[in-house]
């Protein structure tokens, strides 16, 4: 990989190690030291109207500010003088064998952000040993990615209340060799994305004046992604959704594929007698939810708001997380909205967690250096987790528990 913690202490920052094939990334990586560096480099490098789609939310953007102020709200209560010194960072998810207790979520076009973005990430979560999950509004087509990463890479569908349409997406995931399927469960309705037109980014994609002008005033994205994808790949397309043709991104057809209002709990129950894999469903805020989810033998749920992407008012989902958690029963618990240091992700672990996915900050990472970035990301994240965990006083990720955290306004237990 192309970082690696410095000493077993991770006292010092890590140091930029580029694969052979990717040294001309080492300078990029250089200064890189928490996922919000790359962030800040990504607003640098992309377009205007893409990195508003990807670090954008909905409406007053009230959700998406939530996410990463719920953090805050918890503090560590450490112990100490307990022997870390064989601690680690693995975990089992789902029946997968992970080296680190998060993985990437699902991001769609993300091929328009980094160069083959898709496959990029895959590649570097099956060398990390994390699983990654290929969003259904993707640009690259599943099978292409299932392949990068097998077992580790997982499909994310945005399925429509049609039975037919749902069973035929269901067999290609299968087909493709995809184990775990992630139905998303929140998106009723296409969500205010006021900051999206703001920007002048469309779906369909509008090429036009503005566009142009920020691909010239924005070389290396436009060589390196744009003009690279179209000589190589061809024109972008949704390649994964319920149509049966892929869909180009300029065609206006890309505006109606997504419109799931009369999904309901009946379809979780055709999927799951048609999935023989892990079913995961993404998306739920609500306790009563959970139960319904663990009555239609569903494995795994993913307490999440859509990363503040939806519904602008929707909760936090770390303030509903133990609440879910309890209701869960046997099935996985994951988390995601608004994890962006290690010691967030060991917060969402006490909190109930049994997993977490981080999004926007992959992306950003694979936009500013490719597999190198993403690679260099996982290694940050895991690094931090570690060296908190040390702070902590804890030797393995099932140690995290409530009694680690103290919510702001409680009282102090002695």
């Amino acid at each position: 990989m192309n970082a690696t913690p410095s000493d077993s202490r991770g006292e010092t920052p890590l140091e930029v190690q580029p694969l052979d094939s990717a040294r001309r990334y080492a300078r990029r990586l250089r200064g890189k030291l928490s996922l919000a560096d790359f962030e800040h480099a990504a607003r640098r490098h992309l377009p205007h109207p893409i990195f508003s789609y990807i670090h954008g939310g909905v409406e007053d953007n009230h959700s998406l500010h939530a996410n990463l102020a719920a953090f805050r709200e918890y503090e560590f209560i450490p112990r100490v003088l307990n022997d870390v010194s064989a601690r680690h960072t693995g975990t089992e998810l789902l029946g997968l064998a992970c080296d680190a207790p998060f993985g990437i979520g699902p991001m769609g076009i993300s091929a328009l952000a980094a160069y083959d973005g898709d496959r990029v990430l895959a590649r570097a979560a099956r060398l990390a040993r994390i699983p990654m999950v290929l969003s259904g509004a993707s640009l690259t087509r599943m099978e292409d990615v299932a392949a990068e990463a097998p077992g580790y890479a997982w499909f994310q569908a945005y399925l429509p209340g049609n039975d037919a349409q749902a069973g035929r997406m269901v067999g290609r995931a299968e087909a493709a060799g995809f184990r775990t399927l992630v139905l998303t469960v929140d998106t009723s309705a296409r969500a205010n994305r006021e900051n999206n037109v703001r920007a002048g980014f469309s779906t369909p994609l509008r090429p036009g004046p503005r566009l142009a002008w920020q691909g010239l005033t924005h070389p290396r994205w436009l060589a390196g992604t744009f003009v690279r994808t179209l000589m190589t790949l061809g024109l972008p397309r949704f390649e994964n959704t319920a149509n049966e043709v892929a869909v180009p991104v300029v065609s206006r057809k890309a505006a109606r594929q997504f419109n799931r209002d009369n999904l309901s709990w009946s379809h979780v129950a055709l999927i799951r007698r048609l999935w023989p894999g892990r079913l995961v469903l993404k998306g739920i805020l609500s306790p009563h939810d959970a139960r319904i989810a663990a009555e239609h033998g569903v494995d795994g749920i993913v307490v999440s708001n859509h990363g503040g992407r939806q519904l602008d008012g929707a909760v936090a989902p770390l303030r509903m997380l133990p609440a879910v958690a309890a209701a869960a029963g046997g099935m996985a618990v994951m988390f995601d909205g608004g994890v962006r240091r290690g010691g967030d992700v060991l917060k969402a672990l006490a909190l109930g967690a049994d997993f977490v996915f981080v999004a926007r900050p992959f992306l950003y990472a694979a936009a500013v250096a490719g597999e190198p970035g993403v690679a260099h990301a996982i290694a940050l994240l895991k690094e931090e987790v570690r060296r908190n965990m040390a702070s902590l006083g804890i030797r393995t990720i099932g140690e995290a528990g409530r009694e680690l955290l103290i919510h702001q306004r409680a009282d102090p237990q002695g």
